[in-house]
């Protein structure tokens, strides 16, 4: 495809396409759900789930904004890249006819303002009383995340093309910041001049992406609609194919300790049945289930009598002698 071809192309496609649009948010909000009906009123799952959900709202607004955009684009939602011992996790990958923009979100209560040296300073109000403290620069952030990808790019480059594409990488490939949360006031009349257009609403953020494209250089070449499309595979292709498993994950790092509890638990209520049983039969107690069959019933927790069969935990007299008993006390909260 010719020059003019390609112009042609990049011009008359306009639509937004999510080429990945899955991300690990969603992913962990789903299992801190689940958790959190399993185990109601656990402070450090509410606590997460609030972090998760405001964080999953922020992309989820990006996202509703360049779905009504009309410029023709790839995104990537949630890209995770790794370079040797260096990893990045960019929030969104848009891919334009001429610039490639790297976004991070944030998503925070309260109101952002970026001082004259570049410092992000926060502010927010806590049962009445106004708090105001700094905050890590998410565009130093976003900014360490680009440098992996230009480091992956230069491993993968010839000497040659090093020499004369990289000096012009940052200028393609573009990092922003948006403020996702539309009660944010983001004052950046004080910020230095040449971070000003790289903080940003989100409602500002499709603005921001046509005025570069309408000031582009003459020269600059517009990219194809297919040669967007190879682009954005490739980040694909430089992703992480990691999967964890979430509910796992939090499941030990919220509830372990719980779930020990609950099992201390119902190991003693059913040392006392047995104790109990054995009293009022004038059996031994191993007669009722033994130590090996006490710890499998604690571990596999039958709720029926059904369950209890298919566990083959107890001989079928044992079952039918306390099953009852023992399926009763397992089902007591």
């Amino acid at each position: 495809m010719g020059l003019i071809d390609s112009a042609i192309d990049a011009f008359r496609f306009k639509d937004t396409v999510f080429y990945k649009e899955n991300s690990d948010l969603q992913s962990k909000y789903d299992a801190l759900k689940k958790l959190n009906e399993e185990y109601p009123n656990n402070e450090d799952i509410l606590s997460e789930l609030f972090i998760v959900k405001k964080g999953l709202d922020g992309e989820n607004e990006i996202a509703y904004q360049l779905k009504k955009a009309h410029i023709g684009m790839y995104v990537l939602r949630d890209i995770k890249v790794k370079h040797e011992d260096l990893t990045a996790q960019i929030d969104y990958v848009i891919i334009t006819p001429v610039y490639t923009y790297y976004v991070e979100c944030k998503n925070l209560v309260g109101n952002i303002t970026v001082t004259d040296k570049g410092d992000f300073i926060r502010e927010f109000t806590i049962n009445g009383k106004k708090i105001k403290k700094g905050m890590y620069s998410p565009l130093r952030q976003v900014e360490a995340q680009r440098e992996v990808i230009r480091k992956i790019w230069e491993s993968n480059s010839s000497a040659i093309k090093k020499f004369f594409a990289s000096k012009n990488f940052d200028y393609y490939r573009r990092v922003l910041v948006v403020a996702a949360n539309q009660d944010t006031i983001l004052n950046t009349n004080r910020a230095p001049k040449e971070m000003k257009y790289k903080i940003l609403r989100a409602d500002a953020l499709v603005r921001q992406i046509e005025y570069d494209l309408d000031h582009r250089g003459n020269d600059e070449y517009l990219e194809s609609k297919k040669g967007m499309e190879e682009m954005a595979q490739s980040y694909i292709d430089l992703s992480s194919k990691e999967e964890i498993n979430y509910y796992e994950y939090y499941k030990e790092k919220y509830c372990s300790n719980i779930n020990a509890q609950v099992n201390d638990d119902l190991k003693d209520r059913l040392i006392e049945l047995r104790k109990t049983r054995s009293n009022e039969m004038n059996i031994p107690a191993y007669y009722v289930f033994t130590n090996d069959e006490l710890d499998k019933l604690v571990e596999l927790r039958p709720k029926t009598i059904e369950e209890l069969k298919n566990a083959n935990t107890l001989t079928p007299i044992k079952i039918k002698t306390h099953g009852e008993k023992i399926i009763e006390e397992i089902n007591k909260q």
